[in-house]
């Protein structure tokens, strides 16, 4: 600050004059000092720099009241609870911060962009989606609003290159649409301390002929489950998967959140496969969607789609706790924390802050856990060069009927959440990272220890291949409630794993030939194409170098192929 020597009279006239910078400054410091001290990759000039820009910039808008709304997360919570008030009480703009559960979320985002009325100010919103606002326009794009007529709230501290979700919520045309907030990864949960016991891994060894140790595919997984499923350790009966499956709008995300890209569905391709995507949907060369089902060249109810349907039926059948089938999402998520799970292929890393809490069956006496977490087994259709898993991505969406300074003030709010000052604490709370300058922070390295390999991961190489949903899907909203339909048919034993895809992949089409009859979307809608054989489609796809739709395997339980944890983690420091 500037140390000038000033006459009473003229210190009063400039405290009248810029009351508002001043008293803001107070409550910057405030902050700093009880909230955020050294939990930043700012020292504490650069931290007193950057909110002297917040309380400049907002104050056009002191005194607005302005409406966000997101998913209820930790992550969320801690934003609307604390970091609301400290943007309101630095700047002088209100932020009511909203938190709804996260079809709520879309169904508000769904009704804005349908009435033009102005709900929310901003969103934080799944990137999964970044086609939707892409093709309808109904979303400002961010790379214009930051140039244009947003450029006077845009901190010049920002630095979106340390965003590492950037290339999620980029679209075709270069531009971004969205600001990740948080983000976190879908990957491979195991019990560290069992897979290491020695009886258990000449157990293993002896029965099955190769060493236990984290999957690299799901032969192995398979292996493995069968393996614990059944055993008493520290009397318990162990299961050796978990999952779930009732017909809930949650079995949806269980889907959409790439399982099919792990059994190798779609094309090679990050963050998406091209041109054949996860969810199995086809787009030609100037990205306008052509077909979800193999007649028209798509993947969604192809023999790798099938083969990843069939899996999740027969494991959670065989090896995982029997009321798994009847559990929803968040149901099925504390189960691992109590004690009898082996291992489990799909597990969100949101899960982590609750997994190492102390007094918990999978937690040690000194806080380190009993369990990693490791990139996630592919299947026998995967390919090298194809993603591997999901990361949701949930990122802050400025809407053009949302009115510019009210959409301003909101992006003045949605820069602070995710500024520098602030991140590494927040991610601290939520364990949701964002910024690649937060990863590198010291902190983290002196936690890691106890977030069983979180980091790790997130430091390591293999992070790229987990991405949200791609552009390929052209309406997020109407495409993905279908997905919980027709996956509960295949889940109850109304239908068949084929018979389900079949249903799936000819409703996705319905909406496709909707959208492309309505031009809604213009010359980057979908455009349906001609129908052939699966044959006639893989023979295309090969000619173009390309996999899917790919033919089916006849043995899809190719040789099983496990990899020493330690090892992988040493593998990738190098």
């Amino acid at each position: 600050m500037r140390r000038h020597i000033l006459t009473s009279t003229t210190a009063l006239a400039l405290l009248i004059g810029a009351g508002q910078a001043y008293a803001g400054m107070d409550e910057a410091k405030a902050f700093l000092d009880g909230e955020i001290g050294d939990m930043s990759t700012l020292d504490r000039a650069a931290q007193e720099a950057e909110m002297q820009w917040f309380i400049d910039a907002a104050k056009p808008f002191a005194g607005m009241d302005i409406k966000v709304v997101s998913e209820t997360i930790t992550t969320h919570e801690y934003e609307s609870k604390v970091l609301a008030k400290a943007f309101s009480d630095i700047t002088g703009i209100k932020i009511t911060h909203d938190l709804i559960g996260e079809g709520d979320v879309v169904e508000k985002l769904q009704t804005q962009m349908q009435s033009g009325e102005n709900i929310y100010d901003a969103y934080i919103n799944d990137s999964d989606l970044i086609g939707t606002h892409w093709r309808y326009q109904q979303a400002r794009s961010l790379t214009d609003w930051m140039a244009n007529e947003g450029k006077d709230v845009t901190n010049p501290n920002l630095d979106v290159d340390d965003f590492i979700g950037k290339s999620f919520t980029t679209a075709p045309d270069g531009k971004l649409y969205q600001l990740p907030d948080q983000q976190f990864a879908n990957l491979y949960w195991f019990r560290y301390d069992w897979f290491n016991d020695e009886k258990n891994k000449a157990d293993f060894k002896a029965k099955y002929g190769y060493d236990l140790g984290v999957p690299v595919n799901w032969s192995a997984y398979e292996d493995i489950a069968e393996f614990f499923t059944g055993k008493e350790i520290d009397g318990k009966k162990i299961y050796g998967h978990m999952d779930y499956g009732k017909k809930d709008p949650s079995l949806g995300w269980r889907f959409t959140d790439a399982w099919l890209s792990m059994a190798g569905n779609g094309d090679k391709g990050i963050p998406n496969g091209r041109p054949v995507d996860e969810w199995g949907i086809k787009v030609d060369g100037n990205s306008r969607p052509v077909g979800s089902c193999v007649a028209r060249g798509g993947d969604t109810n192809g023999p790798a789609a099938v083969y990843s349907i069939e899996k999740y039926l027969d494991w959670m059948k065989a090896y995982a706790p029997p009321e798994a089938q009847g559990m929803t999402f968040s149901e099925s998520g504390p189960v691992p924390a109590q004690g009898a799970i082996a291992q489990q292929i799909f597990w969100y890393t949101a899960f982590t802050a609750d997994m190492v809490k102390d007094g918990l069956p999978v937690v040690n006496a000194d806080g380190t856990p009993r369990w990693r977490m490791a990139p996630s087994p592919h299947g026998v259709y995967w390919k090298d060069g194809m993603k591997l898993g999901y990361q949701d991505a949930g990122s802050w969406t400025l809407m053009k009927s949302t009115p510019d300074d009210r959409a301003k003030a909101a992006w003045l709010y949605a820069q602070f959440v995710t500024s520098k000052t602030v991140d590494v604490k927040k991610s601290h709370v939520g364990l949701t990272f964002i910024r690649e300058s937060t990863l590198q922070h010291k902190s983290f390295t002196d936690r890691a220890p106890k977030l069983g390999g979180l980091i790790e991961f997130y430091r390591s190489p293999a992070r790229v291949q987990w991405t949200p949903t791609g552009t390929n899907v052209p309406d997020y909203p109407k495409l993905a409630q279908l997905w919980w339909q027709a996956i509960g048919d295949a889940s109850s034993g109304a239908k068949t794993a084929q018979e389900a895809m079949d249903s799936l992949c000819a409703d996705q089409e319905k909406v496709l030939e909707r959208l492309e009859r309505a031009g809604v979307q213009g010359d980057i809608g979908p455009k349906m194409a001609e129908e052939h054989d699966l044959a006639y489609w893989n023979a295309e796809a090969v000619k173009a170098g390309n996999l899917a739709p790919q033919l089916k395997v006849e043995n899809e339980k190719e040789k099983p192929i496990t990899v020493n944890y330690d090892e992988l983690v040493k593998s990738w420091s190098k």
